[in-house]
This record gives structure tokens, C-alpha cells and sequence, in this order.
């Protein structure tokens, strides 16, 4: 049976995950950061999408325990493990599940400037990993759920996998995206 991350695993993958993007992001020259390709987005624009994905799931781990009760409700369910929620992400996206509304990214532009997109990006990890730990125990993680827009209502643990999880794909989607 796969085990779940306790919140410090949870911690040590999204810092993890958070120091590849950078370094991967960072090696890259502006020239490829801002390109966009045909009907895709930009590396800027991706650091973009996750800044504003991060900080709206951020609300979750920062809004009271009552208040997020109200909004999604009780679990009838265990969490998923990290693979099973992945393999749930990953088949709406094969079924064609797409970012909407909010979290379309805008056109980054060159003058905005890298670093500073960059250092956003750091910022929204290193507070939504602070919001974790300050505000939940090891065990309301998997008694309080958040919506989310393609996977439904899912478990505060299922929301972390998200996280981590989240950074490594669009990671791996501007690494495609260079080589070619």
C-alpha cells in the first residue's frame, strides 16, 4: 500500500520541486524565457499560471477551518496517494481538461523581466509551504477539501500532491518546449 507524505515530505517535495523550476528557468536566456510558441504558452507565462494556481490553493491552507469546511464541504472519501492523484490529473488531461478563466495566464511581456517573475514564483512557494505548516496538523489534511477547477472537490492532502506535482509538469513542459 503506498503511504502518504507527512507534511514535512510534503515541505521537502514542494521546496524540491520549487529549486529545479528555478534552476531550469533561471539557465534559460530571456530570448527562450518570453518565446511563445504556436498555441502554447511561454515559460514566462507558465511561472505565471503556477504563481496564480499556488496562490489561489494557498487560500485553502490560510482561510479558517470553518470557512473552508462551508465552501467544499466533508470528505466521504480517503485521500488518494500522490501517484492516484496524478494519474487522476493527468487522465482529465488526456480527456482534454485545460486551464480556464483566472487561471489563463495574460501575455508576459520581455520588459516585466525574468527575475522578477522568477522571484514571485519563490515567494508563492515558500508561503503556501509556510501556510501548511503553521496552520495543519498531519491529520485534518485528509478531513477538509478544496475545489478544484478540473479535479472537483479534493482532500487538503490531494491539493499538496497537486502542488508538487504541478510545478513538475509545467517544468517538463517548458523543457519540451526548449528542445524544440
Amino acid at each position: 500500500m503506498a503511504q502518504h507524505f507527512t507534511i514535512n515530505q510534503i515541505e521537502e517535495q514542494l521546496l524540491a520541486g520549487k529549486k529545479d523550476f528555478l534552476n531550469y528557468c533561471s539557465s534559460l536566456s530571456d530570448e527562450q524565457f518570453f518565446y511563445t510558441p504556436e498555441g502554447k504558452w511561454s515559460a514566462a507565462q507558465q511561472v505565471k499560471h503556477l504563481i496564480i494556481a499556488i496562490n489561489t490553493s494557498r487560500l485553502a491552507f490560510t482561510l479558517p477551518k470553518l470557512i473552508v469546511r462551508l465552501i467544499a464541504g466533508k470528505p466521504n472519501r480517503p485521500s488518494r496517494t500522490y501517484d492516484e492523484l496524478v494519474a487522476k490529473y493527468k487522465l482529465k488531461l488526456e480527456q482534454g481538461g485545460r486551464a480556464s478563466g483566472r487561471f489563463i495566464p495574460p501575455p508576459v511581456h520581455q520588459s516585466y523581466g525574468k527575475q522578477k517573475l522568477l522571484k514571485k514564483f519563490d515567494t508563492a512557494i515558500k508561503k503556501i509551504t509556510a501556510a501548511i505548516k503553521k496552520n495543519w496538523k498531519e491529520t485534518l489534511l485528509d478531513n477538509y477539501l478544496s475545489p478544484h477547477p478540473l479535479l472537483g472537490k479534493i482532500t487538503l492532502r490531494e491539493l499538496c500532491y497537486f502542488s508538487i506535482y504541478h510545478t513538475l509538469h509545467h517544468l517538463n513542459n517548458i523543457q519540451k518546449a526548449a528542445k524544440l
